[in-house]
């Protein structure tokens, strides 16, 4: 019983850990697309600052794959 929960959550972990960073990331290209579109002088800012966002929201996903593997392996 005790593995079946721990692999559980170990899924759990990782599917949410995947699924809001991917929500994330798609809505910053999409805004960052449609600033670019509306401004096309703002190009530069938008994209570092869209680079940055992109990189947090992927440090997110990392997280909770770090967690998932020590939920597993500990």
């Amino acid at each position: 019983m005790n593995d079946t929960l721990k692999l559980f959550a170990v899924a759990f972990t990782i599917a949410i850990g995947a699924i809001f960073p991917a929500l994330a990331i798609g809505m910053i290209g999409s805004k960052s697309v449609e600033a670019i579109g509306r401004n096309p002088e703002a190009a530069g800012k938008v994209q570092a600052a869209m680079i940055l966002g992109l990189a947090f929201a992927e440090a997110i996903a990392i997280y909770a794959l770090v967690v998932a593997l020590i939920l597993k392996f500990v």
